[in-house]
């Protein structure tokens, strides 16, 4: 009785290679890369372009996060919140999670290159790069990772730029870029913080596992906080959008930053988790009022 309990909750082969591929949480990546891509557009948008460029930074996305998980997979194990992923919990071999990686990289790169352009597909590979090959082995080395870290995060708008613009020069595209940069650094922090105590049995210096007091995190998090509000202003700046969502803009980052500075404050993980869920929401919010004031 007893196995055959375990064996209906043990997930299956598709469920673990979701879960491989992170598609929750790259669903993020993609909507921020359609987002890139319709800001871009000149005149009426490209649905079969747009859709194409969705599937293959999708599919890079999920390349890289597989991979990723195979690099981390004896921290992941050491992890509460990780320990679960089928590399690390030794469901999935090393072998097969590192084969699901590179096929799914590979496809999405030939999607983006043969069907969208090579200039997509070429910021495609340096998001893929810089996430795999830069963050991941730095996240074992030093609290510097997360900023390294926030550049393959803020990458995916540019491909959807690069898909409807043929071009990177432009500085509309590399405002979005730098919205995506900032925003993920007090999030980030807040995470963080959050699972500190998990981050340091796992050996991964995390600002806030060098950062004991927590000081330091929460005059971080407030400088990034501070800073995503001038820069969330750039695409009015830029004529993406209207004034209607400068203003907006500057009340959204305005309402996060009162929120960090709370944590910086208290540096209770409740506040922290405020932080992190306020960001969730904040994201959204923006390119949503973006979107509908281009």
């Amino acid at each position: 009785m007893r196995c055959l309990t375990t064996r209906a909750h043990s997930p299956s082969r598709v469920a673990d290679w979701i879960t491989l591929a992170k598609v929750r949480v790259n669903t993020l990546v993609v909507a921020t890369t359609a987002g890139g891509f319709y800001m871009g557009a000149q005149g009426p948008v490209d649905l079969t372009a747009l859709a194409l460029t969705a599937l293959g930074t999708a599919l890079v996305a999920g390349g890289a996060a597989a991979l990723n998980q195979v690099a981390e997979r004896d921290t992941d194990a050491l992890m509460v919140r990780t320990r679960t992923r089928p590399v690390a919990a030794e469901r999935m071999s090393v072998l097969e999670g590192r084969a699901v990686g590179v096929a799914l990289s590979v496809a999405g790169l030939l999607v983006l290159w043969s069907m969208i352009g090579q200039l997509a597909a070429m910021v495609a590979v340096a998001t893929l790069v810089s996430y795999v090959f830069c963050y991941t082995p730095l996240k074992r080395r030093t609290s510097f990772a997360a900023v390294v870290g926030a550049v393959p995060g803020a990458l995916p708008p540019m491909i959807g730029w690069a898909a409807s613009q043929g071009s990177i020069t432009e500085f509309g595209g590399w405002s979005l870029f730098l919205i995506m940069f900032v925003w993920q650094l007090p999030h980030v922090l807040a995470i963080s913080w959050m699972y500190r105590d998990e981050y340091g049995r796992a050996g991964i210096p995390v600002l806030p596992v060098v950062d004991t007091t927590g000081a330091m995190t929460g005059r971080q998090a407030v400088v990034w906080a501070v800073t995503l509000v001038p820069i969330s202003v750039l695409p009015a700046i830029a004529g993406l959008a209207s004034h209607t969502y400068g203003i907006g803009a500057l009340v959204l980052g305005l309402a996060q930053l009162a929120v960090t500075v709370r944590f910086a404050f208290t540096r209770t993980h409740e506040h922290a988790r405020l932080v992190f869920y306020a960001s969730i929401l904040y994201l959204p919010l923006l390119w949503i009022l973006m979107t509908v004031t281009r």
